[in-house]
């Protein structure tokens, strides 16, 4: 029986960074492991993102008191800018009409002046209303803003984690590659290994026959030939 060639070992895999080994791949028994080594930042940075996550995700629409109060304050300091806005408009027109009509008529009580108050009234009224609905409208800006500002935390801590793991996967990636480029080799040299051997074996049997047909020396050479063809 002829001797054959140990099939190698599996071949592992790794990727080093600055002469750290960041990513590896292994085999133990019938389990191939692939493993990804974070550095101290990194794991900050990924634990940060998956606790950030898991802790503002179910109170992302829910808006505290502090949070009311800072758009209700907002939303008072635009209330009260427009009204003063308004006054500064209309209070001068009614005082200049009061004026107008006193010096003119020596009393209010006439067409003239109730025809001019109505429509500096009317006009102020719509202008009042129109101030009403945006101050509505600034409060669906002011809720839309602060809510923005959440989502667009939520999709950095999200980016974050994403980057994170495609880091992982790319590294390993890296370290699967190289253990495949290693057993490949070890699989074609050993193969390699084995035909040269079946072909020395199948010559050492050719020679073998044709010496033993030489008398009692090529008989001690056939036989030297068998012999060797059970080491290689």
């Amino acid at each position: 029986m002829g001797k054959s060639s140990k099939y190698p070992s599996y071949s592992t895999g790794t990727i080093t960074v600055n002469g750290n080994t960041v990513a590896s791949t292994s085999k133990k028994g019938n389990t191939v492991t692939s493993n990804y080594n974070m550095t101290d930042a990194e794991k900050k940075i990924y634990d940060y993102a998956q606790n950030s996550l898991a802790s503002s995700l179910p109170y992302v629409n829910v808006f505290d008191e502090n949070t009311q109060k800072n758009i209700n304050s907002q939303l008072n300091a635009y209330t009260a800018n427009g009204q003063k806005l308004l006054n500064n408009i209309y209070t001068p027109m009614l005082k200049e009409l009061k004026t107008d009509i006193a010096s003119r008529f020596g009393n209010f009580d006439n067409s003239v002046f109730m025809d001019n108050l109505n429509s500096i009234e009317s006009n102020r009224a719509e202008a009042m209303s129109n101030l009403a609905q945006d101050i509505t409208a600034k409060r669906d800006e002011l809720v839309n803003n602060e809510l923005a500002q959440r989502y667009t935390y939520l999709n950095f801590l999200q980016d974050l984690q994403n980057q994170t793991n495609s880091n992982i996967l790319n590294y390993i990636s890296g370290s699967q590659n190289n253990s495949s480029s290693g057993n490949s080799y070890n699989a074609n040299a050993y193969a390699a290994n084995q035909s040269s051997s079946s072909g020395f074996g199948s010559y050492a049997n050719l020679a073998s026959g044709v010496l033993s047909a030489m008398g009692p020396y090529g008989m001690a050479a056939s036989a030297a030939l068998q012999i060797a063809k059970q080491y290689v």
